[in-house]
């Protein structure tokens, strides 16, 4: 009797187990989004180079995230979006993204990309 309830429970377990390791990997990936994309905000403020913060951002972000720098008169804004694969080989990908704005710094010229 306990091999068939096991049997009947097992799988449900393993699906449980997949999810939750499907959550921490999907939440991790948008934690490294947001400090990627804040890391960037920060840089750009202070007058940093396009590429420049495009490099910082790539090194704190997932593999394979893409990154956007808007510079305005005022404020950047730099988004960050990232395809992650919660279930490693499985073909299911989640979009995680994050975005941050910073005031420009006082004095700061309009950087070049």
């Amino acid at each position: 009797m306990v091999t068939a309830e096991t049997a009947v429970v097992l799988p449900v377990l393993l699906l449980v187990l997949a999810g939750a390791v499907a959550a921490v990997t999907v939440v991790g990936a948008q934690l490294r989004c947001v400090d990627a994309a804040r890391e960037g905000a920060r840089a750009a403020a202070r007058g940093e180079e396009i590429a420049a913060v495009t490099a910082l951002v790539s090194r704190a972000a997932p593999d394979g995230a893409t990154t956007a720098v808007d510079v305005g008169s005022e404020q950047v804004r730099v988004t960050v979006v990232a395809d992650v694969a919660a279930l490693g080989p499985v073909p299911l990908r989640i979009r995680v993204s994050a975005q941050a704005v910073a005031v420009r710094e006082p004095g700061v010229t309009e950087p070049s990309g």
